[in-house]
């Protein structure tokens, strides 16, 4: 079993094969996103925080998905193409990955595992599901979908000290 999140690594939205380990030291929000969601709406206030913080050691991970109301239908480059034009997004993409069920990329195991929902359930519930990693790579805290990135900055800066 992995001891933390830099044991995982994904191909970025671009397919090159990124190792986490390359964030060690930072802190993340890792979020699973959507184009067509009716979250999406959330990338301005990603964005806005990886502004805010990212100078500061923090980054924002997004990884696209389709598995919910097939809400990212889109191949890599449509993803990013959408979220650079409608978003600004600067923070780093990965390609599409499943974040629930038998073909559920090994780091959202981790993360769901390390921080599971309501309840204790593990699954994913919807897009934009967004976990905080604090520097030293533990998985500090899960919040739901519906949860603005603007009420997670107390938390970013919690662990970013």
């Amino acid at each position: 079993m992995a001891a933390s999140i830099y044991d995982f690594s994904a191909r970025s939205i671009e397919g090159n094969d990124r190792p986490l380990a390359d964030y060690k030291g930072k802190a993340l929000l890792i979020v699973n996103v959507a184009s067509e969601c009716g979250y999406t709406p959330q990338y301005a206030g990603l964005e806005a925080l990886y502004r805010k913080y990212k100078d500061r050691g923090f980054e924002v991970l997004g990884f696209p998905c389709n598995q919910f109301g097939a809400q990212e239908p889109g191949d890599e480059e449509q993803i990013k193409s959408f979220c650079e034009t409608r978003f600004d997004v600067s923070f780093p993409l990965f390609a599409k990955i499943d974040v629930n069920g038998p073909g559920t990329h090994p780091l959202y195991e981790f993360l769901k595992t390390a921080e599971p929902g309501l309840l204790g359930t593990e699954a994913i519930k919807w897009n934009f599901t967004k976990f905080l990693v604090a520097k030293d790579g533990s998985v500090r805290k899960r919040y739901a979908p519906q949860t603005k990135p603007e009420a997670i900055a107390a938390d970013i800066e919690t662990a970013l000290k």
